[in-house]
């Protein structure tokens, strides 16, 4: 499966597009409003790359008014892995399903979403399901815009370690499912590495829209509002019937080489 960084031009109307994508909130409500309502059941959402809790903060609205018991990250802007965010993170999560009394559902964006993998290979016990918004787990050896903004900020680790790093991200949790939603006009990291390997426990779910709009496109919010509404012994993958079939695509799942 080819890969590499997304074409110039998706990337310098991110923005604009992001923009678009929000203006079409207020016309989606009754589609909206047509998606599953939850269970109360707590669901931490990370954001991406460079952002904090502020990207987040529409994506949690609609999903509290859905009635599902939305939370932020509170680790002020995701610079990366570093310190001791790992503790923070598992910390996190122990904290909410403690709280609740029940298993965490987590909703990453982007780097976001790597760490929410992670953190159900971690903490399998804890977490109830995962999704993830154009997180490209299954290639962060490989050039990306995303890749390239992260070692401005990290630094680059050599080579070598890249490719060990890649490996074992693009495992799925054993014991968690996971669902991966992307765009192939995502501007920031290619399509093709956001795709979940199949297995009876993944899914993935393609949208048309931007990369920095997928936590205010009205699709994407559908979607992720389906997933979470599931009971947590009966997960299945997306139905696309009826309206669905016309308005999101089949999606593939991931071949993955080590070339």
């Amino acid at each position: 499966m080819a890969r590499g960084a997304p074409a110039l031009g998706l990337l310098l109307l991110e923005g604009q597009r992001a923009l678009l994508e929000a203006m079409t909130l207020p016309g989606a409500l009754p589609l909206l409003r047509r998606a599953p309502r939850g269970d109360g059941h707590p669901v931490l959402v990370l954001p991406g790359f460079g952002a904090g809790d502020g990207s987040t903060r529409v994506l949690r609205g609609y999903l509290k008014r859905q009635g599902h018991s939305p939370h932020p990250w509170l680790l002020g802007r995701n610079l990366g892995p570093s310190g001791d965010m790992r503790r923070r993170l598992i910390k996190r999560v122990d904290e909410l399903a403690d709280r609740y009394g029940e298993p965490v559902s987590i909703v990453g964006w982007s780097l976001g979403g790597i760490y929410a993998r992670e953190l159900a290979k971690t903490s399998p016990q804890q977490v109830r399901q995962v999704i993830t918004l154009g997180s490209p787990f299954g290639d962060v050896a490989r050039p990306s815009n995303l890749s390239r903004m992260f070692r401005r900020v990290r630094g680059n680790p050599g080579r070598e370690r890249i490719n060990q790093f890649a490996r074992a991200l693009r495992e799925p949790p054993a014991d968690v499912p996971c669902t991966a939603i992307y765009s192939r006009t995502d501007g920031i990291v290619h399509w093709s590495a956001c795709l979940e390997p199949e297995t009876p426990r993944t899914d993935n779910i393609e949208v048309p829209g931007s990369h920095l709009g997928l936590g205010v496109n009205p699709l994407v919010l559908y979607a992720i509002t389906d997933r979470l509404s599931q009971r947590a012994d009966e997960w299945k993958r997306f139905e696309r019937t009826g309206w669905r079939r016309r308005l999101y695509r089949q999606a593939p799942y991931a071949v993955y080489r080590d070339d």
